[in-house]
């Protein structure tokens, strides 16, 4: 399904509570609404506020991050928007999940930190216990904290709900994590963009590591099946593969030359929709699996 602009960039997509998919149009500057028959609206925002993450709050409306303009974003199902500056300058906004306690969670790429922001607008922040780390995307966990990936520290965070941090590192150097997601068994999975690996954490921190057949694909963004295992994005490889809870990949082409995947989510019935920075969103149902 193309957005007829392949200069917007869509880089994230989420599932709405209204069924239509919602995406950061990143270069555009936009958040854009699709309908499953394929009507498209697009709603503007500050110029150069690169958008990045997206995802459905407690409210029915949709929040997102605003990486250069250090802003958190929330757009109603009829396309309303507010933006809530962040209380400290340049840091840079980027991962965005809905918590267990009604709150919406979030990283800071360049500021150092996990913030906290309520539907209403008030926004905490949590300082990590390192610098440069690059705390990149954040998923609730299994235990009702949230987790997080450090891409430059090669390690997984955890916050608790009263903002205790916990780091666990990698055991494989060089690993440069970025997506991360709940699977349904009881632990945490992530994609390590630098190693070409996808990597699974428990509760306890115990992590294990499972190599892509090519170790160059350069893995982006993981969101879990429902029915169980997790898709991912392949940026460098143009594909979209899946990984079982025994650690077994499947990997699917995508049809369009070099269009760099990024962001995906799986539909009620259980349709992934990936963005394609190309201009695109692609769609890949049960069917096509074997």
């Amino acid at each position: 399904m193309s957005i007829e602009d392949t200069a917007a960039g869509p880089y994230a997509v989420a599932t709405g509570a209204d069924g239509a998919l919602w995406m950061t149009l990143v270069h555009a500057g936009e958040i854009a609404r699709l309908t499953p028959d394929g009507h498209l609206d697009r709603y503007p925002l500050a110029p150069g506020s690169m958008p990045s993450i997206i995802v459905p709050g407690p409210d029915d409306a949709l929040w997102f991050t605003m990486n250069r303009a250090n802003a958190i974003g929330r757009i109603t199902l009829d396309g309303d928007v507010t933006s809530f500056a962040l209380p400290t300058d340049d840091s840079g906004p980027f991962g965005i999940t809905a918590a267990a306690d009604g709150a919406l969670w979030f990283t800071t790429i360049t500021g150092d930190s996990v913030g906290r922001i309520t539907p209403d607008g008030e926004i905490t922040t949590f300082a990590l216990p390192m610098r440069g780390g690059m705390p990149s995307m954040i998923t609730p966990g299994p235990d009702d904290a949230l987790w997080f990936t450090l891409n430059q520290a090669d390690a997984i965070g955890r916050i608790s709900l009263d903002g205790t941090v916990t780091l666990h590192a990698l055991p494989t150097s060089g690993a440069a994590p970025v997506g991360i997601t709940c699977g349904t068994d009881g632990a945490v999975w992530f994609v390590e963009i630098g190693a070409g690996q996808i990597g699974r954490i428990t509760p306890r921190g115990q992590v294990t590591e499972y190599p892509l057949p090519d170790r160059a694909a350069r893995p982006h963004a993981i969101t879990a099946d429902p029915d169980g295992g997790c898709w991912f994005t392949e940026w460098a490889a143009n594909r979209v593969g899946y990984v079982g809870p025994d650690g077994r990949i499947e990997e699917y082409a995508l049809p369009t030359p070099n269009s760099e995947p990024h962001g995906l989510t799986v539909g009620p019935d259980g349709t992934v929709h990936v963005a394609l920075e190309i201009g695109a969103i692609a769609r890949l149902t049960r069917g096509q699996r074997p």
